[in-house]
């Protein structure tokens, strides 16, 4: 199976999909970059990459469903694990950045 293979119907949302996510992902980079204090400069990346990734994985789970001709929902695991883990590593960084300003 090559690329030339996916169903036109699953491959404009894929192709789609993946714009959104590499446009999401660069956007956060440059929020990084721009924004000068840390309380603001944590919204952007962690956005990115939450919105991102979360793009590219459902992208790879239409695709590859399509492939397979059955549901692949491999990647719906890692998806989840990233919508709720990079939240929290960014409230966590936060409130060590309020912790260590305090004193």
């Amino acid at each position: 199976m090559s690329a030339s293979d996916v169903p036109l119907w699953a491959a404009l949302p894929a192709a789609f999909l993946l714009v959104c996510g590499g446009l999401l992902t660069v956007i956060g980079s440059l929020g990084l970059l721009r924004l000068r204090e840390f309380y603001a400069r944590i919204h952007a990346p962690t956005m990115g990459s939450t919105l991102g990734a979360g793009c590219v994985l459902i992208a790879s789970m239409l695709a590859s469903s399509a492939l397979a001709e059955r549901p692949v929902i491999h990647e719906l695991l890692i998806t989840v694990l990233i919508l709720i883990t990079s939240p929290v590593t960014a409230m966590l960084l936060m409130r060590a950045a309020m912790f260590r300003s305090k004193s």
